[in-house]
């Protein structure tokens, strides 16, 4: 429990693989989810992650041996966790606002360094 002395952790983590490697983008998100269940989480997607930001950009995407990446993402999201989705990267593939899915923004780096920032601590 925390008191009031004491600070709640903070994590980001810094997911740039998607469909393009399943695995470590599962990886990535099993560090989210975990963190989310205690302290506020949040996930910078860029490059290749940005097909999980997308409305059906991972679904039945499985790597052998783990969850399902789109199970994953959903328990994160429903753990408070936030997915900021790098504007660059959403431009240059073309996502739009209208494109994402529940729990994401298009968040760049002054926003996720802020959060740094702010005390939190980065898992790659």
């Amino acid at each position: 429990m925390i008191t009031s002395n004491e600070t709640k952790q903070k994590f980001l983590v810094n997911c740039r693989d998607g469909v393009n490697d399943i695995e470590r983008a599962t990886v990535s998100f099993i560090l989210a989810v975990t963190a989310s269940k205690t302290s506020e989480t949040a996930v910078f997607a860029t490059s290749d992650a940005a097909e999980i930001c997308i409305k059906g950009g991972i679904d039945g995407r499985v790597a052998q041996g783990y969850e399902p990446l789109a199970d994953l993402v959903g328990s994160f999201v429903s753990n408070g966790g936030k997915i900021w989705l790098c504007p660059a990267c959403a431009k240059a593939k073309g996502i739009t606002e209208d494109d994402l899915i529940e729990g994401v923004e298009i968040a760049g780096a002054p926003r996720t360094m802020a959060f740094l920032s702010s005390g939190a601590s980065l898992l790659a």
